[in-house]
């Protein structure tokens, strides 16, 4: 009676897997993302924050309303003055 001789597929198949998986990790290593706090600074170059004189919400300067020196988030806020 003959023998039938397997082929070891499976084991073939988990090696390729894995050579891929390492692959891939080396890669995604390769290309990092610059540290948080370089992307922070570069998104906020040269902004200015300002506090609101009536209510203290925080704002950027392009965005706040002047008057007398001092800054406000709005002209309603500018009406009413520093609180």
């Amino acid at each position: 009676m003959r023998r039938i001789r397997r082929r070891p597929v499976g084991k073939y198949l988990v090696l390729l897997l894995v050579v891929l998986a390492v692959w891939f990790l080396v890669k995604g290593l390769k290309k990092a993302p610059p540290p948080r706090e370089r992307r922070a600074a570069e998104t906020l170059a040269g902004e200015r924050m300002v506090s609101c004189a009536h209510c203290g919400v925080n704002l950027p300067q392009s965005d706040a309303t002047a008057a007398g020196g001092r800054f406000y988030c709005s002209e309603d806020h500018r009406r009413l003055g520093e609180s």
